[in-house]
C-alpha cells in the first residue's frame, strides 16, 4: 500500500457499517419477470420517497431461531440470520410471508391476514404452525454503502420467488405503493424522473436484465452461497458532478489509490493541462493525443518531490507543450527519463525533454531490437539491468535507499508487447508502473515480428510474481485510469488478463482445427466475433502472434 506520508489526503475512517437485509421478490409476468418494489416514506430517514426492494436492519432476534426453520444445508449462520431479516422485514413491510405448513403448503393470504405485523413474527408462526422458508432465499449480491456517508449498512442483497397466492400490502408508515415492475421499465421510469431509486438499486435492477425469468436468477444463485458481487463503491468528480464506481468499473481503482477513504475530491475529466496528482509522490501527465489505439493519450508519469528531484515515466510522443508541462511540474529538476518502451507514442519526447534540462539527465531503457518498426528505433544513453534499482533520494541520503523519503523503481524487462518493453515497481508505495503491458479498459495488442505472445504471457507471470511478493496494490498504465484497490484488486486484474488471453488462444485453437486450411482473416472473424469489425485490422496482429505461439508450441512438442 502507499505509504501514509504520500497519500494526498489524510487518512479518515469511514463510520462502521451497520447489519441489514433486503430480499429481492421476484414472478414471471406475461410480459417478462417482473420485481416488487416500493415506496420508502417521504419522512424515512434513509433515501426518503425512493423505491426500493423490502428490508432493513437485522435484530437480535433474527439470529435465535435457526432450529424453528427450512434451511439449506450450505447456509452459514450469518446467512440464515441474514435471511430470516428478509422475510421478517418482507412480512412488517409489506404483508408477504415467506413460510410454509408442514404439508409444505406456502402460507396463504389467509394465513397472513390472521397474522399481527406489530407482534413478534417468530412467535406467531410457531402457533400457526408455519415454518420460515430460509431454504427459498439465496444470496444475491453484497452491497456495503459508500465510504464518505455518516450513515452505511453493509446489506446481501437475497432473492426469493413470491409464493403464490400473496397480495402485497404495504404497512403505510415505513413503506408505500407495492408496485410489480420489469427491472427494464424501472430503469427507463427512473431515467424519466418518476421512479426515483439509489444507486445500488439500480445497479442490481441492471443486472437483471442478464435474466430470462426466475429460474435463471435462482440458478445462478443456487450455483454456491457466495453472492455475484460485492460492492462497496466510489464517488469522484465528472465534469464537475459527483460519479460513482463498483469495483468492476474503470475509475475505482484510481478512485481507491487517491482517495482511499472514500473523501469525493478528485476529478476525473481527462485533460490534458496540467498534471493530476495521484500521490504526493506521484503525478500523471496525459499527452494530447487521445485515439483508438491510445484511449484518452499516452500518461506521462513523474516520480518524487522537490527534495529527491524526479524521474519521468514515458516523456510520450513529439509534443513540446506535453514536454513543457513535465518540465515545469518537476520544476525543472529532472534526474532520469526513463522510457517504457520505444513506441512513437511513448519514446520520442525523451530527447526534447532532456534538452530543456540544465543538468542534462540520462535517457534510460532498453534499446529496440533489430524486429523493430522504423518508427520505434530507439538507443537510450543509459542501458538498464533487468531487476536493477533506480532510486531519488534527499541530499544526505544517497546512500541509504530504504530510508523513508526515498523512491526506488525496481525495473522489470517485460518483452511481448514489444522486444524492448520494460515495467516498474516503484517499491516503497507497492505500485507497478506497466507501460503498455497492462492497460485500463483493453488488452495491449501483440503485434509481431516485434511483438511476441509467448513472450508476453511468460513477462505477465512474472509481474504476477513480483507484484504478490511486493504486495502491489495498484497499477498505473500507460493508457488509462490506475487499476487496483485496497485489497486484490491489482492482482485480480493481472489474472483476469492472462485469462482473457488463455481463453482467447483456446479460441485460436479450435479454429485452426476446425478450419486448418482457412485465412487468417476467417479465423479472425471467428476468434473476433466478439469484438467491432472496426478493430479487426488491429486484432490482426494479435492473432498473428497467437497463431505464431500456438505453432511454435506444436513444433516443441513434436521435438
Amino acid at each position: 500500500m502507499p505509504r501514509q506520508t504520500q497519500l494526498l489526503y489524510p487518512a479518515r475512517p469511514p463510520a462502521p457499517a451497520r447489519d441489514a437485509a433486503t430480499v429481492l421478490l421476484l414472478r414471471d409476468g406475461d410480459q417478462g419477470m417482473e420485481v416488487l418494489m416500493t415506496r420508502r416514506s417521504a419522512t424515512a430517514s434513509f433515501v426518503p420517497g425512493a423505491y426500493v426492494f423490502p428490508g432493513g436492519g437485522v435484530d437480535v432476534a433474527d439470529a435465535g431461531c435457526h432450529t424453528r426453520l427450512q434451511r439449506r444445508i450450505s447456509q452459514s449462520s450469518t446467512q440464515l440470520t441474514q435471511a430470516v431479516a428478509a422475510i421478517r422485514e418482507s412480512f412488517e413491510e409489506l404483508g408477504v410471508l415467506l413460510a410454509r405448513h408442514a404439508d409444505g403448503r406456502w402460507a396463504s393470504q389467509a394465513d397472513i391476514e390472521a397474522l399481527d405485523r406489530q407482534v413478534d413474527l417468530h412467535t406467531q408462526c410457531s402457533a400457526a404452525g408455519l415454518t420460515l422458508a430460509a431454504d427459498a432465499v439465496f444470496v444475491l449480491a453484497r452491497w456495503i454503502t459508500d465510504r464518505d456517508l455518516p450513515k452505511r449498512f453493509d446489506v446481501p442483497f437475497l432473492v426469493a420467488r413470491m409464493p403464490p397466492d400473496q397480495q402485497p400490502v404495504a404497512d403505510e408508515t415505513e413503506q408505500f405503493e407495492p408496485v410489480w415492475v420489469k427491472p427494464a421499465d424501472a430503469l427507463a421510469r427512473h431515467k424519466s424522473g418518476s421512479f426515483f431509486m439509489i444507486y445500488p438499486t439500480i445497479r442490481t435492477l441492471e443486472r437483471l436484465l442478464d435474466f430470462v425469468d426466475v429460474a435463471a436468477v435462482l440458478q445462478a444463485c443456487a450455483v454456491s452461497e457466495a453472492p455475484l458481487w460485492t460492492s462497496c463503491p466510489r464517488t469522484g468528480l465528472l465534469a464537475g458532478r459527483e460519479a460513482r464506481y463498483m469495483e468492476h468499473e474503470s475509475a475505482f481503482g484510481e478512485l481507491a489509490l487517491v482517495c482511499p477513504d472514500g473523501q469525493i475530491v478528485h476529478p476525473l475529466d481527462w485533460q490534458h493541462e496540467r498534471v493530476v496528482p495521484l500521490l504526493n509522490n506521484v503525478q500523471r501527465l496525459t499527452a494530447s493525443n487521445p485515439g483508438v489505439m491510445t484511449g484518452p493519450g499516452t500518461n506521462s508519469y513523474l516520480v518524487g518531490d522537490a527534495s529527491t528531484g524526479y524521474i519521468v515515466i514515458d516523456p510520450g510522443p513529439l509534443d513540446g507543450e506535453h514536454l513543457a508541462k513535465l518540465y515545469r511540474a518537476a520544476g525543472g529538476d529532472i534526474r532520469l527519463i526513463v522510457c517504457t518502451h520505444s513506441h512513437p507514442d511513448h519514446s520520442p519526447g525523451a530527447q526534447p525533454l532532456q534538452a530543456l534540462c540544465a543538468n542534462t539527465p540520462p535517457i534510460a531503457g532498453f534499446a529496440s531490437a533489430a524486429t523493430a518498426r522504423a518508427a520505434s528505433a530507439f538507443t537510450p544513453d543509459r542501458s538498464l539491468l533487468n531487476g536493477e534499482l533506480l532510486t531519488l533520494s534527499p541530499p544526505g541520503l544517497e546512500a541509504n535507499s530504504s530510508h523513508e523519503s526515498c523512491h526506488t523503481l525496481q525495473v522489470i524487462h517485460t518483452p511481448g508487447h514489444a522486444a524492448n518493453h520494460l515495467c516498474l515497481l516503484l517499491l516503497q508505495d507497492g505500485l507497478l508502473f506497466s507501460g503498455d503491458h497492462v492497460l485500463n479498459g483493453s488488452t495491449t495488442v501483440i503485434d509481431p515480428p516485434d511483438g511476441d505472445m509467448d513472450d508476453y504471457l511468460n513477462s505477465l507471470e512474472l509481474l504476477i510474481a513480483a507484484c504478490q511478493a511486493q504486495q502491489v496494490k495498484f497499477i498505473l498504465p500507460a493508457h488509462g485510469y490506475a487499476i487496483g484497490g485496497p485489497d486484490d484488486e491489482a492482482m485480480a486484474a493481472l489474472l483476469r488478463l492472462k485469462q482473457h488471453r488463455l481463453q482467447r488462444e483456446t479460441k485460436v485453437m479450435r479454429a485452426m482445427q476446425a478450419q486448418p486450411q482457412a485465412s487468417l482473416d476467417d479465423w479472425l472473424a471467428v476468434v473476433y466475433d466478439d469484438v467491432p469489425a472496426r478493430m479487426w485490422p488491429v486484432a490482426k496482429r494479435s492473432l498473428l502472434a497467437h497463431v505464431a505461439r500456438i505453432e511454435s508450441m506444436i513444433d516443441r512438442h513434436d521435438d
